[in-house]
């Protein structure tokens, strides 16, 4: 059983299937709706309920009131049709944005590599190339009744057929414990994307003649990582900063091939900074938290750039307070919201709202 969903201001309409969420069925139109955690958890993808019923699922009380229910409102990651439907929803329009519609894909895993003591690499041959914008990422399916769980893409869109996800495990999660505990070379997978708003603006940067600021820390690398090697092999001459931060040396990883690269290119500029190297250890690179190497390498003033942040929240929020310390405001900065089920009450800048 199938019903039609319309989307408002839009009109356009879609036939969702019995069991799929409102979020699914636009993404798999090629439509974006808003959204963050996809657990229903942080109440990025509220709508409104203009006309049908709908079911709620799982959406938590804290992100959708009771009043708000009553109002009309649901979380399109968690709301599935019980008839027609008629939603009003937040759809932004990205003048870089390809909107590209989320496909399923089957692929076999090539290699796993230890990049660090915690953070494995996987690399997965698809059966299909999948095509996405560099920054986004896919939601892996783990075996068993544990869904799937969202891994950004760490390689550049050129390399559409075998894909590269940097895996950091936590503990207690089952997904990370699968793919850190169980997942071998030779497996097959299943997995869907591409999905995230999380891109350069390179029509911005071109227009304006901003350089581009990367942050990243752990395995929030890999967003940036995409980032830099899709600009740098599309010949962008535009200033590259990529700043990455871990606490020691053997949590750091690719940083062999950064810096070939910046060798390599003169526009790009690799900064390497550790926040808990033993002295003496023989580091002779930048100590410290990424926002104090940012600011240290800059001078604190980061005016023409655009900033890309991905990592830790914690992280996330000290880059966003020294970014605009330094005269870079929200409207050049941009975080990639991912939060998990396990992050999800996390502090978030109250200040901040970018996808």
């Amino acid at each position: 059983m199938s019903y039609q969903l319309t989307i408002e201001p839009l009109g356009q309409t879609l036939d969702v299937e019995d069991g799929q969420t409102i979020l699914d069925a636009a993404l798999r139109a090629g439509i974006y709706l808003p959204h963050a955690c996809c657990h229903g958890l942080c109440g990025t993808c509220k709508i409104q309920v203009l006309d049908g019923e709908i079911d709620h699922g799982e959406a938590s009380s804290f992100a959708l009131m009771e009043y708000e229910r009553e109002e009309g409102k649901a979380l399109a990651c968690c709301a599935m049709l019980e008839s027609d439907v008629v939603i009003e929803a937040e759809v932004d329009e990205e003048p870089d944005a390809r909107n590209l519609l989320v496909q399923d894909y089957g692929g076999t895993v090539t290699r796993i590599e230890n990049l660090t003591p915690t953070i494995k690499g996987v690399w997965i041959e698809l059966d299909a190339p999948i095509e996405f914008q560099a920054g986004q990422y896919i939601n892996l399916k783990i075996p068993g009744e544990h869904g799937a769980r969202a891994f950004s893409i760490a390689s550049s869109p050129a390399r559409a057929h075998e894909i590269e996800l940097n895996v950091r495990h936590v503990p207690g999660g089952r997904g990370t414990g699968w793919v850190h505990e169980q997942l071998k070379a030779g497996e097959r997978v299943q997995l869907a994307g591409p999905y995230g708003r999380f891109f350069v603006r390179r029509s911005a940067h071109d227009k304006e003649g901003l350089g581009y600021l990367f942050l990243a820390g752990g395995s929030g690398l890999s967003s940036p990582c995409s980032m830099v090697l899709e600009l740098l092999e599309s010949g962008c001459d535009k200033p590259i900063t990529l700043i990455n931060g871990a606490r020691s040396r053997e949590e750091l990883y690719h940083h062999d091939e950064f810096t070939r690269l910046a060798a390599e290119h003169p526009n790009f500029t690799y900064v390497a900074a550790l926040s808990s190297e033993p002295e003496g250890s023989g580091w002779s690179g930048a100590r410290g938290f990424v926002h104090d190497a940012a600011k240290a390498h800059f001078g604190n003033d980061f005016r023409g750039h655009k900033a890309y942040l991905c990592g830790p929240p914690l992280m996330i929020e000290a880059c966003i307070t020294t970014l605009m310390q330094g005269r870079l405001f929200e409207r050049d900065i941009y975080t990639e919201k991912f939060i998990s089920a396990a992050d999800a009450q996390q502090v978030r800048s109250p200040l901040f709202h970018r996808v």
